[in-house]
């Protein structure tokens, strides 16, 4: 059974920091594309950052380019997003997901919920003014 379990979630100041976590168990992902999206209340679930199977690609929204980092450690089945400089319209839950399949050198990294086959629970992200 596949399961991603996220962590690092919680409340911070406006400016501060979080890194949070997202490691797999059931099966490894090292071929595919790993997201963060995130879910404000009342509002649709969005995507944040992408990275490719190696590390070697990303792509950010960009809300949280140049503030947001993410990355992956394949031998930890664990992708990462780096969260700096936060304001409070980052406050949501935020969801890692594994792509259904692999990309092509060539293709864009995917930014629809549709091409992510699993998620993990969420973490939830608060950020006060």
């Amino acid at each position: 059974q596949v399961q991603l379990v996220e962590s690092g979630g919680g409340l911070v100041q406006a400016g501060g920091s979080l890194r949070l976590s997202c490691t797999a168990s059931g099966r490894t992902f090292n071929s595919v594309s790993k997201a963060w999206f995130r879910q404000a209340p009342g509002r649709e679930r969005e995507f944040v950052a992408v990275v490719n199977w190696n590390g070697g690609r990303t792509y950010y929204a960009d809300s949280v380019k140049g503030r947001f980092t993410i990355d992956r450690d394949n031998a930890k089945n664990t992708v990462y997003l780096e969260m700096n400089t936060l304001l409070p319209e980052d406050t949501a839950v935020y969801y890692c997901a594994v792509a259904k399949s692999t990309t092509s050198p060539w293709e864009p990294l995917s930014t629809n919920i549709p091409d992510y086959a699993y998620w993990g629970q969420g973490t939830q992200v608060t950020v006060s003014s």
